[in-house]
Order: C-alpha cells, then sequence, then structure tokens
C-alpha cells in the first residue's frame, strides 16, 4: 500500500508527540519534510527524530507529492501557513488552537473549504477510550436527557512558564488558559454535552501569575438542549489537578476524570475504565503525557486523506469552542450574558 507523504511544519515544544505519532504509522505514512525557520530547532529536531530536514516552507508548498502538511506552529501563524498549504492543494492537520481570534480561525476554515482540502485539529481529548465509551453511552438513550454538566479545569503552571516571550500574550496565543490549556477539555465537554447557548460568569488574571491574558475563568452556562452547566479553568492552582466533566442525566451521573471514567446508573449497574496512570501535562511540565492520543488524531487524519472522508475533529467542529471561548472572555470582560456564536 502506498504511504501518504507528509510534512511538518514547526518543530517547537508541540512537535515531539506527533513526531513519536508519526514513527509508529511508518507503515502507512512518510515523512518527506520537517521544517522550521529556526536553524537550532532544525538541528535539535534532526538529532532526536530520522526524518528530513529542509529549509523553506516553499520546498514543501513546491512538491506535488506531498500531500498533507502537519502544523506545529504558534497559533498566530496558523491562518496564514494553513491558507498557504490549501492554496498548494495540500491537506491540513493543524494544532490547536485554529488562530488567536475567531475572524481568524473563520478565514481558515472557509479557505480550506474552498480549497477542497481536509482540515483537521489537534484536540486529542476526543480519542482518549474514556471519552469514546461515554459518547457510545449517551448515543445508546441509556443515561437520559443531560439536565446538567459541570467542567473543571484546574492546572498549573509557574511564572517561568508565562515567562517565554509571547506566551499568555494576545498577540501570540489569543488568550490564556481558556484557549492554550482549557480548549481541550472544554470542546470534549461540547462533543458530549452538545453545544452552550449562553453563558455569564467572570475572567480573571491572579496575583499568582504576571501574564497579560486570563489565568482563571469561572461560569455558568445554559445548554442549548436545556441542560445547565459550571465552567472552571484555571493555571494557578498548585501543583495540578485531573480535569474533570460530570454530566448529570435522568438515569444516572457520568464522572470523566482525566482518562478515567465512572458512570453511576439509577438502578445500580456501573460502568468504569481505569484511568491512564501514564498520563497527566496537568502541571508544571506541559508535555508530561504519553503521546497515545496524538497518534490516534495523526491515524485518524490519515485516514481521512486516504479515504476521502472528513477528519473527526474538522475545522468546523473546532469552530465551536472557539465560539464559547470568546464568549466567555466577553463576559468576564463584561459582566454581561453572552450568546454563544452559531
Amino acid at each position: 500500500m502506498k504511504k501518504t507523504r507528509i510534512a511538518i511544519v514547526g518543530l517547537g515544544m508541540a512537535v515531539t508527540p506527533h513526531a513519536k505519532g508519526l514513527l509508529d504509522l511508518s507503515d502507512r505514512v512518510e515523512v518527506a519534510y520537517a521544517f522550521a525557520p529556526s536553524e537550532a530547532r532544525r538541528k535539535a529536531f534532526g538529532e532526536k527524530f530520522p526524518f528530513p530536514l529542509c529549509e523553506s516552507l516553499d520546498v514543501i508548498l513546491a512538491d506535488d507529492s506531498v500531500e498533507a502538511v502537519a502544523v506545529f506552529t504558534p497559533a498566530n501563524t496558523h491562518r496564514d501557513i494553513g491558507l498557504a498549504c490549501a492554496a498548494a492543494g495540500k491537506h491540513v492537520l493543524m494544532e490547536k488552537p485554529l488562530d488567536i481570534s475567531n475572524a481568524r480561525a473563520v478565514e481558515l476554515v472557509e479557505g480550506c473549504r474552498r480549497a477542497g482540502v481536509k482540515l483537521g485539529i489537534v484536540l486529542q481529548h476526543r480519542f482518549r477510550p474514556a471519552g469514546l465509551k461515554l459518547r457510545e453511552i449517551l448515543s445508546d438513550g441509556d443515561l437520559g436527557a443531560i439536565v446538567g454538566c459541570s467542567t473543571v479545569i484546574r492546572l498549573w503552571r509557574p511564572q517561568s512558564y508565562y515567562d517565554e516571550p509571547g506566551r499568555g500574550s494576545f498577540a501570540r496565543d489569543g488568550g490564556g488558559v481558556l484557549i492554550s490549556q482549557g480548549i481541550h477539555t472544554l470542546d470534549l465537554m461540547l462533543s458530549l454535552a452538545g453545544e452552550i447557548a449562553e453563558v455569564t460568569g467572570f475572567a480573571t488574571t491572579t496575583s499568582v501569575h504576571r501574564m497579560e491574558t486570563e489565568d482563571m475563568v469561572c461560569a455558568a452556562a445554559r445548554f442549548a438542549n436545556g441542560a445547565f452547566g459550571t465552567i472552571d479553568a484555571t493555571t494557578a492552582a498548585y501543583p495540578g489537578f485531573l480535569e474533570e466533566i460530570v454530566m448529570t442525566c435522568e438515569k444516572g451521573t457520568a464522572t470523566l476524570r482525566g482518562t478515567e471514567l465512572l458512570v453511576q446508573f439509577r438502578d445500580g449497574r456501573k460502568i468504569a475504565i481505569e484511568p491512564d496512570r501514564s498520563a497527566g501535562g496537568t502541571g508544571a511540565d506541559p508535555m508530561a503525557f504519553p503521546h497515545d492520543y496524538h497518534r490516534a488524531v495523526m491515524a485518524d487524519f490519515i485516514e481521512a486523506v486516504r479515504s476521502d472522508r472528513e477528519p473527526l475533529v474538522t475545522g468546523e467542529e473546532a469552530l465551536k469552542v472557539h465560539h464559547l471561548i470568546d464568549a466567555l472572555i466577553e463576559t468576564g470582560r463584561t459582566g454581561k450574558p453572552m450568546a454563544i456564536a452559531r
């Protein structure tokens, strides 16, 4: 079977779990190029991974044998790189977020759609077995309708994390705890509980950090299906705790805690998935997690390209969590309830 030729753009902190996943998938994918504008980053990456390096994005765009590009660059470059790849006829796998603003994110999504290329987004929490099992249970109707959903994201990042130039800024990252960390759990929540219609709450930068954007958000939510919920997100909670989604339903309650699932039915039944003890990333080292779920994202994207179907997380799907994040920031700024763009 012919291998899918893919290029990597961006060789910073985010690339490692993806590169490990690509090595695991070498029976079906070939890395044609790995590029970063920094010579030092290319050299460091080349010492860790056996992929061909190149010194220009133009080389990748001009090579017709490259079918797809995986982009792991800073958020404020995503739209432009993604659109350049789309214009060259290449499918795009984009690290979250889509970009630093809703307007730029929409331009990326619409541009890829017009160009006829696939746009997959790295929101790997959707690929955890516990979340997949809960999705199955909810779809089967075993829990009945969702009446409440509480999401807690209490992570820890030391000040040294935010001392890196641009990190925690609107110009480079597009925001703080929501778009940089919480986006994964918020996306998973939306994929399970459905879209949110309205939020009202607070957002702030606590005294724990010196940074431009928010490191704490607390909000109440009304879901489009009538359920009520809460969102509690921070990177100021030392030493960092597993994220949690608790779904209160007509026939029982489901709790997702990290990679662990516990479903307790009113009739006495229980369904449980034990946690992956190697999973982490909640504390000072944001990369302290296995690459299994990134590999699953990559495998899904490659299969989407090969079989001409949509990836599990498309650009349109990712826009839903971007709209929610925008509303949470705005309600935190104004103190007024905010409807979610749909």
